[in-house]
């Protein structure tokens, strides 16, 4: 089965993946079918950047994306949405104020 899941790259303390599309028996930095996109954990805004034609093309075909990746793809598809910590730290400003 094919998985949509995150390789890392990058230098030590400075966590950088891609996005990748990759036989689930392969391990985390292995062997993949192909570059999906990018996500930089360093970067504020535009901190990633998905080629949302082949992840659909993969989701149609049964592949299966990881947690982080599955709300990446959401956040891809629609910009409006914040990420998760940035929606707690909004509510959590709320209740302070209010």
């Amino acid at each position: 089965m094919v998985k949509i899941r995150m390789r890392r790259t990058g230098c030590k303390n400075h966590a950088a993946y891609r996005i990748v599309a990759a036989d689930e028996r392969s391990p985390r930095d292995g062997k993949f079918l192909e570059i999906l996109g990018w996500y930089d954990t360093q970067i504020k805004d535009e901190n990633f950047k998905l080629n949302l034609e082949r992840v659909d093309y993969w989701l149609s075909k049964g592949a299966k994306p990881s947690t982080t990746v599955a709300s990446l793809i959401r956040r891809a598809k629609n910009p409006d949405l914040k990420p998760h910590h940035a929606r707690k730290s909004a509510k959590a400003d709320a209740k302070k104020e209010g």
